[in-house]
C-alpha cells in the first residue's frame, strides 16, 4: 500500500510539472490536433481537378464526345484550348497544364470506318507519381468512351474485358490509408516528447538526485514516470481514433478491443524508448534532440509512406526494432480489414519485447547513470 501511495504521489508530481509548464501544455494539446488536420487533409495521394489542355485537330462528332467526357469529369479542369503544335511545350514547361490531350486528324472518320482513332496524351513527368495517377484517369475515360462507342454503333467489343474491384477501400481514397497511420505517428510523437523530457527535466532542475535518495525504488520511479506518459499517450490515441472515424469518415471495421490491445503495447514501447533517452540526457535540450533523432528514422522506416518490402534487405532488418512498424499494420488492419486479434499476435509480441527491453534499461539507467 505504501508503495502504491508513493507511486501515486510521483505521478501527481509529474502531472503538475507538465500542467504548470505552459510550453508542455501547448505541446500536448495543440500540435497533435493541428498536425492531425494538416496531415489528414494535405497528406493525400488523390489527384483532383487535373489541369489539362486540349489540342483538337478533328471536327467530327466522336472527338467532341470524347472531349465532353473530359470536360464533365470531376478529375479534370480545362485550362487551355490549343490551336497549333507550338503551344504545347510552354504550357507543360510553365506547369500550367499537367496533361495535353491531342486528338489527331481523321479521328472521327477512322472510328466510323472501323479503324482505330489516334489520341495522343502528353503528360508532365517531373512528378512521376502524379503523372501516373493522371494517366490512370485518362485511361478510365478512354475505356468508358470505347465501351459507349461500341454499344452505340453495335460494334463487337474485345473478347476479354478487364473489370477491377478494390477490396478494403472500394473508392481508393488515400485518406483511408493515411489517417490511420497518422494515429500511430502522432501518438508516438506526443508520448515520446512527454517521456523523453521527464527525467531530463529533473536533472536540469537538480531534483533527480534528491529523488534517488528518497525511499523510492527504481521500479517505483519508473512507474511514477511511465504512468503519466501512458495516460497521456492513450488519451491522445483515443482522440485521434475518434477524429479519424467521426471527422475524416474512415471506417473502423474491426474490434475496438483488438485496436486498444495494440495501442497499449505500442504506447508502452514508446514510453520505454522515451524514458531510456531521458535517462541518458543531462538536459531537456539533449532529451529533445534524442527524441528527434529517434522519431525521424522511426517514421520513415515504419511503412507510413513507403512500403517496407521495397526497402533494401538491410534496412528491412533495421525496421524490426521500430515499434511504429508493427502498430501501422495493426491500425490499418483493424480499421480497413477487420483483422481479428489472433492474426495480429505476430505484430504485438515484438512491441511487447521492445517494451520489456527499453523499460528494463530505463530502470537500470535511473540508478547507474550519473553526471
Amino acid at each position: 500500500m505504501a508503495a502504491i501511495l508513493r507511486i501515486l504521489a510521483l505521478m501527481i508530481k509529474e502531472f503538475l510539472s507538465l500542467l504548470k509548464d505552459k510550453k508542455s501544455r501547448f505541446v500536448i494539446i495543440v500540435p497533435p490536433l493541428v498536425q492531425l488536420l494538416v496531415f489528414g487533409y494535405a497528406a493525400t495521394y488523390d489527384l483532383t481537378r487535373v489541369p489539362y489542355a486540349v489540342y483538337n485537330e478533328d471536327s467530327g462528332g466522336a472527338a467532341r464526345d470524347l472531349l465532353a467526357d473530359f470536360y464533365g469529369s470531376p478529375y479534370f479542369h480545362r485550362v487551355a484550348v490549343i490551336t497549333h503544335q507550338g503551344q504545347i511545350a510552354p504550357l507543360i514547361d510553365n506547369r500550367q497544364a499537367l496533361v495535353v490531350v491531342h486528338i489527331q486528324r481523321q479521328f472521327s472518320r477512322n472510328l466510323l470506318s472501323g479503324r482505330p482513332g489516334r489520341v495522343q496524351v502528353i503528360v508532365d513527368g517531373r512528378n512521376s507519381n502524379t503523372a501516373m495517377i493522371a494517366l490512370g484517369y485518362v485511361r478510365d475515360i478512354l475505356l468508358a468512351f470505347n465501351l459507349h462507342w461500341d454499344a452505340d454503333h453495335h460494334v463487337a467489343g474485345p473478347p476479354a474485358q478487364l473489370v477491377t474491384r478494390a477490396w478494403f477501400n472500394p473508392d481508393l481514397l488515400s485518406r483511408w490509408f493515411v489517417v490511420p497511420g497518422i494515429v500511430g505517428l502522432l501518438t508516438l510523437v506526443v508520448t515520446m516528447l512527454v517521456t523523453a523530457l521527464s527525467v531530463a527535466r529533473e536533472r536540469e532542475q537538480g531534483t533527480f538526485d534528491q529523488l534517488l535518495v528518497t525511499p523510492f525504488t527504481p521500479v517505483e520511479i519508473l512507474l511514477g514516470k511511465a504512468l503519466p506518459g501512458f495516460i497521456i499517450g492513450m488519451a491522445e490515441a483515443t482522440v485521434m481514433i475518434i477524429a479519424a472515424v467521426w471527422w475524416f469518415d474512415v471506417p473502423l471495421l474491426g474490434s475496438l478491443l483488438t485496436l486498444y490491445a495494440g495501442t497499449v503495447l505500442f504506447v508502452l514501447a514508446a514510453i520505454g524508448v522515451g524514458l531510456a533517452i531521458s535517462a541518458i540526457s543531462a538536459t531537456m535540450q539533449q532529451g529533445l534532440l534524442g527524441a528527434f533523432l529517434f522519431l525521424v528514422p522511426a517514421i520513415i522506416l515504419s511503412g507510413f509512406t513507403t512500403p517496407i518490402a521495397n526497402m533494401p534487405k538491410l534496412v528491412q532488418w533495421i525496421t524490426l526494432a521500430d515499434p511504429l512498424r508493427y502498430f501501422m499494420v495493426i491500425l490499418r488492419g483493424v480499421f480497413l480489414q477487420a483483422t481479428p486479434l489472433h492474426l495480429l499476435v505476430g505484430q504485438m509480441w515484438p512491441m511487447a519485447l521492445i517494451s520489456v527491453i527499453t523499460l528494463s534499461a530505463s530502470t537500470w539507467l535511473f540508478r547507474h547513470r550519473s553526471y
